[in-house]
């Protein structure tokens, strides 16, 4: 199982289902070589069988090793950054939901959903662009939300990509992300701007911004409602001291683009 083909198959899933506008984007950000995607985000649950190694299984089988290690206190979440050998092919974030540390409520929830799991689709790499692998009724979806976003976006999609990252440094038009920002936004896309438009610094050997989620049509027990999606991110990364471009990321940063998904 190539990089390419996991990749290509998490994209189609991501425009047809989570982020349908990130077509129109890359749209307006191609330019005569193919975008080089800096990364893409999971998000999972810390509940056997579904924490970060079970995600991060088809991306080590396809020649990935782990890296960075990340957590997030206030949303109750950790972290875990994969590279892959070859620097062209994406880097992946992979976050969980330490639910032990939430509410009796939404454990309860959570604990509903993972109960109706079938262990077989969690084998291969299909699982990861499957979307949900349970039923979820609207009135759980709105009491996750109350307590923790990441809950409700989780449990309403299942899995896919949270988002895709446009590399800036390898755009001719855009030198810095506040451009990437201005263009998107004269295209009449919402920037995320929790923590300033721009998260992080050349201090820091890493800029990111993001468009707000999609609004999408999710299948719930009472009905189809409209939540948020995914959302399309863009990263500048600036060079370490041994010339070599910073690969990893930055926890700060990487809180103020979990807000994308607000609703």
């Amino acid at each position: 199982m190539t990089p390419d083909v996991l990749f290509q198959s998490l994209w189609n899933d991501y425009i047809q289902r989570l982020c349908p506008s990130a077509e129109k984007v890359h749209q307006l950000l191609q330019e005569d070589e193919p975008l080089i995607n800096d990364h893409i985000a999971l998000r999972t649950f810390n509940v056997a069988p579904l924490g970060i190694a079970t995600l991060a299984q088809p991306f080590l089988d396809a020649g990935y090793k782990p890296c960075g290690d990340y957590e997030f206190e206030s949303k109750k979440l950790v972290a875990k950054h994969f590279e892959h050998p070859d620097p062209k092919q994406p880097k992946v974030f992979i976050s969980e939901l330490k639910v032990n540390e939430c509410s009796d409520e939404l454990q309860s929830i959570v604990a509903k959903l993972v109960e109706q799991l079938d262990t077989d689709k969690l084998k291969g790499h299909e699982f990861l662009y499957g979307g949900r692998l349970w039923d979820l009724s609207f009135a759980d979806y709105q009491v996750l939300a109350k307590e923790s976003e990441y809950a409700s976006w989780l449990a309403a999609h299942g899995y896919g990509a949270n988002h895709f990252t446009v590399s800036v440094n390898q755009l001719s038009a855009f030198t810095e992300v506040k451009g990437v920002n201005d263009h998107l936004r004269q295209a009449g896309f919402a920037i995320n701007e929790f923590g300033g438009e721009v998260k992080g610094s050349p201090e820091v050997l890493l800029e990111q911004s993001s468009t707000m989620a999609d609004k999408v049509p999710v299948q719930f027990s009472e009905g189809t409602e409209i939540v948020p999606g995914g959302f399309y991110e863009f990263a500048k990364r600036y060079p370490m001291s041994n010339g070599e471009l910073y690969p990893g990321f930055v926890a700060a940063s990487a809180d103020k683009i979990f807000e994308s998904t607000n609703g």
